[in-house]
């Protein structure tokens, strides 16, 4: 018997259908099929799935003993993807009810889909491999279409825009020494903002930039405090960034130059009360939205107190780096923010215990009396 395996690496077909896979039968195929060129009539692999039909009818016209069955990956089309086309290949091995030895032939529509081939080998006979290439993409009125194509689908773009933009990046460094004169500027600054737009479109920078707009215009039409607290949390960082700035500057004045470990010790000396507020800010933030939405569990109320913990023990070591304090303050708030921490965790882990127990033995209660 011949299957034909028709490869959906990245599983355009379970994401944009629904259709659950591997897909078996020659009429289950063509409703697959029919459904992503509904879906996406632009999907190469609509290509593929019809060119498996076309062989599928071909042969079984000729009266021999054929079958055929799609299988998908994920989106990822890593080594995960490849590990799934072999499991629903020994799907699609497993429902066939012959007693003849099976090969395959396997249908991709190009080189990224054919890396799975090695893994279909090892689970039956290959007898060939058909790549689908559509017609009119080779005509040379159909390039720009399939230029933006590429550029517009997520897999490619990224391998595509990135190094052009990393290139054209590169080439404004070249002029540095040239940078004011005007045919120098301008070529620079042309480079450099292409190659900035270029990057920004590779890694999809404005769908994400749209996506966090539309997260935080939902966020403030629903009520939801967490916008609020992370505003708030915005504006302490900063606050905690000149007040670190401020606190470097001074130790700088006082004794000269110092080493890596003291700035690093003043920066977090100064802003630490300014961090450690904001944390709590958005936890608090973030507790409210849990308890108004009902979904609120013991355990969350503990991220405030690890903060403080945190804070506690980054505040004394940085005032000991400082000489500020002495070993035996260090020793204690090391001590203080280690049990803050502890106790917080054990106490609401108790509380959630006594609480849940508690639900568990009023419905028994109740069915007794």
């Amino acid at each position: 018997m011949l299957l034909i395996l028709c490869v959906d690496l990245d599983d355009d077909l379970g994401r944009k259908t629904g259709f659950s896979t591997p897909v078996i039968g020659r009429e289950t195929v063509e409703e697959a099929a029919v459904a992503l060129a509904t879906a996406d009539p632009e999907d190469s692999d609509v290509n593929v799935i019809f060119q498996g039909l076309h062989i599928y009818d071909d042969l079984d016209a000729r009266d021999e003993s054929v079958e055929v069955a799609v299988v998908t990956g994920n989106e990822n089309g890593d080594v995960a993807a490849n590990r799934e086309v072999g499991q629903e290949v020994d799907t699609v091995l497993a429902s066939l009810t012959t007693a003849e030895d099976v090969t395959a032939l396997v249908i991709t529509d190009g080189a990224q889909d054919e890396s799975v081939i090695p893994v279909i080998r090892s689970r039956v006979p290959i007898d060939g491999v058909r790549r689908v290439v559509v017609r009119q993409a080779q005509n040379l009125e159909s390039m720009y279409y399939t230029i933006k194509q590429v550029l517009d689908d997520p897999e490619t773009r990224g391998t595509v825009l990135i190094p052009l933009g990393i290139l054209l990046l590169i080439y404004p460094l070249a002029l540095i020494g040239s940078a004011l004169e005007m045919p120098g500027f301008v070529l620079g600054t042309t480079s450099a903002l292409l190659g900035l737009y270029l990057i920004s479109r590779g890694l999809g920078l404005g769908e994400r930039l749209d996506s966090a707009v539309e997260r935080g215009r939902r966020l403030l039409y629903a009520g939801r405090t967490t916008l609020l607290a992370y505003v708030v949390a915005a504006a302490l960082f900063v606050l905690g960034g000149v007040s670190g700035m401020n606190t470097l500057e001074s130790i700088q004045e006082a004794h000269g130059e110092v080493g890596i470990p003291v700035m690093l010790a003043a920066l977090v000396y100064g802003s630490i009360q300014w961090l450690a507020a904001a944390g709590v800010t958005t936890s608090l933030g973030q507790i409210t939205d849990e308890y108004i939405a009902g979904t609120l569990e013991w355990r969350y109320l503990n991220a405030p107190f690890y903060v403080l913990s945190i804070a506690i023990v980054l505040h004394a070591v940085s005032a000991f780096f400082l000489d500020e304090v002495g070993i035996s303050y260090l020793a204690a708030a090391l001590t203080a923010g280690t049990l803050l921490g502890i106790v917080s965790t054990l106490a609401f882990a108790v509380v959630e215990s006594w609480y849940d127990d508690s639900e568990a033995d009023g419905p028994r209660n109740a069915d007794s009396i």
